[in-house]
């Protein structure tokens, strides 16, 4: 079961970069200990099943038990995950991260869904987050984005206003250059498609009028929308699923 409080005070061990398994394995903990607590701690097959989940993920990967050992190790030596074993025998994995982090519930959510996804919108995080603890407005969001982006845990990655992008301060020195570098590529390749101001032409000067740009949305933000459609798709489809399994119990 989750023992997040929202008072948790840093545990002194160093938060250093985590790779893209490590990343994604810190994750899932977080995840199924806020939205499956019942099936919480989790087993290796269980964290493998969370990692190559396709809802809710981005990018979606395969992995296999040996690259989550991997990176379960890697968590257990840094402080930010353990593993228990309860009353049964084979060993189940479960996070650390509020100590390690030193950081609330909400806030932890908010890195949950960050180590989830990666780089995001602030709109698209306050309605992803919330799924793991409700955040009911942006002005909300950015109180604990502020504070986590303090600390580094998270990391700005365009100006303030709407559509503003974030990820969170996990990420390797390279990736990181990485995502700014191919966001700064997809903005400008927005803002060069944009259509260019009318030139209202005077009758008799000769010169043909300029055909009109058509503008298209960075390829990121194409990606995002086209990822929440189709968590969207999938969920009506499980509640279909299950509003017939409780006609047919009723019959």
């Amino acid at each position: 079961m989750e023992t997040g409080t929202g008072e948790a005070t840093a545990s002194g061990k160093t938060i250093r970069p985590l790779d893209a398994f490590e990343r994604r394995v810190l994750g899932v903990l977080i995840e199924k200990a806020k939205t499956t607590p019942d099936q919480y701690p989790l087993s290796l097959n269980g964290v493998v099943t969370g990692c190559n989940q396709k809802s809710n993920r981005d990018p979606v990967m395969t992995v296999d038990e040996e690259q989550v050992t991997r990176a379960l190790e890697g968590l257990r030596k840094c402080g930010a995950a353990s593993e228990v074993f309860g009353s049964g025998k084979l060993p189940r994995y479960r996070h650390l991260a509020y100590e390690w982090l030193g950081v609330g519930k909400e806030e932890l959510g908010i890195m949950g869904e960050l180590l989830l996804r990666g780089e995001q919108t602030e709109g698209d995080l306050r309605g992803r987050a919330s799924r793991m603890d409700p955040i009911p407005d942006l002005d909300t969001l950015r109180v604990h984005l502020d504070r986590l982006a303090e600390r580094g845990l998270v990391i700005w990655l365009s100006p303030p206003g709407r559509g503003r992008m974030l990820t969170h301060g996990l990420l390797p020195e390279e990736k990181l250059e990485k995502v700014r570098r191919e966001l700064g590529l997809a903005m400008a390749a927005a803002a060069h498609a944009a259509p260019a101001p009318e030139c209202h032409q005077e009758e008799g000067d000769g010169d043909e009028p300029a055909p009109a740009r058509q503008s298209s949305a960075p390829a990121s933000a194409v990606g995002h929308l086209e990822s929440r459609i189709a968590d969207l798709e999938r969920e009506v489809a499980a509640l279909h699923a299950r509003l017939k399994a409780i006609e047919d119990a009723l019959g």
